[in-house]
Formats: structure tokens, sequence, C-alpha cells
């Protein structure tokens, strides 16, 4: 069984390669929430991602036989990215097995780590099964990317660092894909103050592990669905789950777009990137998806910042569209001269600033008289948006909201 002493252990393996990351206190989040809000900032580990912390203690503790055969493993982007890292340091050779519809960017930076990368599979799991057959075929050791005790134990350093930097923490927020984080995290946490409480975030999605708890037992779901690449896993790891069962008291989920929402406030207000995956715990904070009191010290680690450049645009957009400052909609005019002016008049007067126009006169849903309009806006929030729709309905336009 995983011990506080493995994390120890795994510290000083890691120490030269891994950093040792901020903690920084949030006053717009302890603002907006009435908590003591301070930010686990993973996002500025090396490779953008945790992760490096386990594989590096994994690779450390590989026997000359397993460093000579070469590693295999399979991962949606940050593991692939840590053990490549760690493995070329080590100089040990790495084949990475990734879905196929991985983020590019995530692709290239493995293969700049210096693994050989294999695209297969619609998601981790089905790239796994691959992974297990070049171990298999080739000899290669299977560095698993959360189902391992030293991968667990590395990733427990966290843990360590967060309650040093921060001794009087009351809450840690940690989000959960298979479970190796977590349950490393709370291993060093709460065998050193069991009353700190640990609260686990899955996607909507990927909530395997919320599902698991609530049965009793580990249950796999068919298909995961979510903007959270990083943590969508269909099942929690078979090791990690004890550790859950015994460590984690409460595990909640967040919708794509609290994700979304949570990512976009991270840029704007805290200047820092993240991907879904590092979002999942501050979503749970902002959107109160457990209970927490006036005050109380909480710490979102924000495990991860890789994000694919075209996600990031989506999920921008996303979250502009749920806090109300991202407004396309659809209506109908009479296709004549003056139309047009007329629906502007009623944009300027409520300063509804237009991103984009699009007319479409050979729509079938419309009379050959008229023309279909889509227009994209810049709004101020969602009592700005209530106004305007309900200037625009007033005046005698049909509106349907697009997004």
């Amino acid at each position: 069984m995983l011990e506080l002493s493995d994390v120890l252990e795994a510290r000083e393996r890691v120490r030269e390669t891994a950093r040792r990351t901020p903690l920084e206190r949030s006053h717009t989040y302890s603002s907006m929430t009435g908590a003591d809000v301070r930010l686990k900032l993973e996002t500025f580990q090396r490779t953008g991602a945790f992760k490096i912390r386990g594989a590096t203690n994994r690779i450390a503790t590989l026997s000359e036989a397993q460093t000579e055969g070469g590693v295999v493993t399979a991962s949606a982007g940050n593991h692939a990215q840590g053990v490549a890292l760690a493995a070329t340091r080590s100089g040990v050779d790495s084949k990475i097995v990734m879905p196929e519809h991985a983020p590019i960017s995530k692709v290239k930076a493995t293969k700049s780590y210096g693994a050989e990368v294999v695209l297969a599979g619609r998601d981790y799991d089905a790239a796994a099964e691959r992974a297990h057959e070049i171990e298999r075929e080739e000899g290669r050791t299977y560095v698993h990317a959360f189902d391992d005790e030293y991968v667990m134990a590395g990733q427990g350093t966290i843990g360590l660092e967060i309650v040093e930097d921060c001794p009087d923490v009351e809450t840690v927020v940690v989000p959960i894909g298979g479970g190796g984080l977590i349950s490393g995290i709370a291993v060093a946490i709460k065998e050193q103050h069991p009353d700190v409480r640990v609260i686990g975030v899955q996607a909507e999605g990927a909530s395997s592990a919320a599902d698991s708890l609530q049965k009793g037992e580990r249950v796999s779901i068919d298909e995961v669905d979510t903007i959270a690449d990083g943590i969508a896993t269909r099942s929690i790891g078979e090791q990690t789950f004890p550790y859950i069962q015994k460590y984690v008291d409460e595990v909640v989920t967040v919708s794509d777009p609290e994700i979304a929402v949570a990512l976009v406030y991270l840029l704007e207000r805290s200047k820092t990137l993240v991907e879904g995956a590092g979002a999942v715990p501050l979503a749970a904070v902002l959107f109160e998806k457990f209970e927490y009191v006036e005050d109380e010290i909480i710490v979102p680690a924000l495990c991860g910042g890789n994000i694919d450049l075209n996600t990031l645009t989506n999920v921008i957009i996303r979250g502009l569209v749920e806090t109300g400052r991202y407004l396309k909609i659809r209506t109908v005019l009479k296709d004549r001269p003056g139309a047009l002016e007329d629906l502007l008049e009623i944009f300027t007067a409520h300063r509804a600033n237009i991103y984009a126009i699009h007319h479409d006169r050979t729509s079938r849903e419309v009379e050959m008289s008229d023309t279909e309009v889509e227009i994209e806006l810049e709004m101020r929030g969602p009592d700005h948006v209530d106004t305007f729709l309900s200037a625009l309905r007033d005046a005698g336009y049909a509106v349907d909201v697009l997004a």
C-alpha cells in the first residue's frame, strides 16, 4: 500500500526534474466565492502539467533490464509528455500511444521530448489497448498513466508542497481522471493532516469515479464526452480506487459550460492558461459543487495548461456565451433597402457591438421577399443580453438565439 514515506522518497527522485510550482492567493476568486482561495499553479510545471512527477519517479525505479528494453505508455497528452521527457533524460527509449484525435499541440510536444508517437484509438482506453499490444510485442515496460503506486507517489509530491506552502489549508480540490493524481495527493495530505478535506472533481461526461463511489465498486462508462480531455477516461484505476475510497471526502462533477467559464476567468482575471482538466477544480469552487464556509482556505490544484489552440478558441467562445458576453442570433428582414439600417438602430441604441453579419437570401425557411440574417455580437453580460433581446422582440423581430 502507498504510504507517506513513498511520497517522501519520490520527492527526492523527482527533485532535479520536476519544478516546485507556486501556490498563490487569488483575491478575485476569494471575493467571488467568500472563501480564501489559493491556486496551486501546476500549470507552470515542466511539460506544462503534473505528469512529469509520476513519470520521473516510475522511470527512476526501473531495473537495468527494463531500462534497456525501453518503455511504452498510452496518454491523451500530458502523461505522454511526462514519460517522453523523463525517459529521454534517463537515456531510456520511449514509445507513446495517443488517441487518434489527441490535440496536435500535445502530439508535437511529445515528439519534441524524444518519444516515438503512435496514434491509435478514439480515446485513452482504446490507445491503452494498443500500447499493451506493443508492450507484449516488443518487451517494453508499460508506464501506466495512473494505476501504478510509483506514479501515484510522484504525483503525491504536489500534496507535500501544498501543506508546506499553505499549512492552514482546509480543503484541497483535485481533478480526477484515472485517479493517480488525487490518490497520491490524498495520501500525502491525509497521513499528515487527516482533518484537511480532499475533494475530487470530474467532468460530467467522464464521471466514472463519482459513479463508482456511489455504487461501492469500480464501474466503467461506455463513452466519454468532455472538453477536459486530460481526465477523459472511461474508468478509474483498479489500484487508485481503494485510495479514493479511503482518503477522498467527496467527488463532484462539473459541466463543460462550467469548465469553459472557469477557463475564461483564469485567462482574463488571473492571466493563467489552463486546459479543461486544469480548470475543473476552480469550476467546482465557483459553481459551489460542494459546501464550504466563509473564509475557508481552499486550494484548487490547477493540474495542467496544455490546451490545443483550436480547442482553446472554441472554449473561449463557449465561456463568453455562458457569461453573456457573446451572442449569436438569427432573424428575418424584408429584402429591401433600409431594412438592415432599421435593425441596426436598435443595436446602436443598446450598444451591441457586431462581430460579423451574414445574409442568406436562399434559405427555404423564409419567403422569397425576405432575407435571413445571422449576426454575431459582443455583449456586456446576461442583463445586457436580456434587455437587448427584449428590445428586438418588442420591435417586432422574431429572434432565434443560436449561441
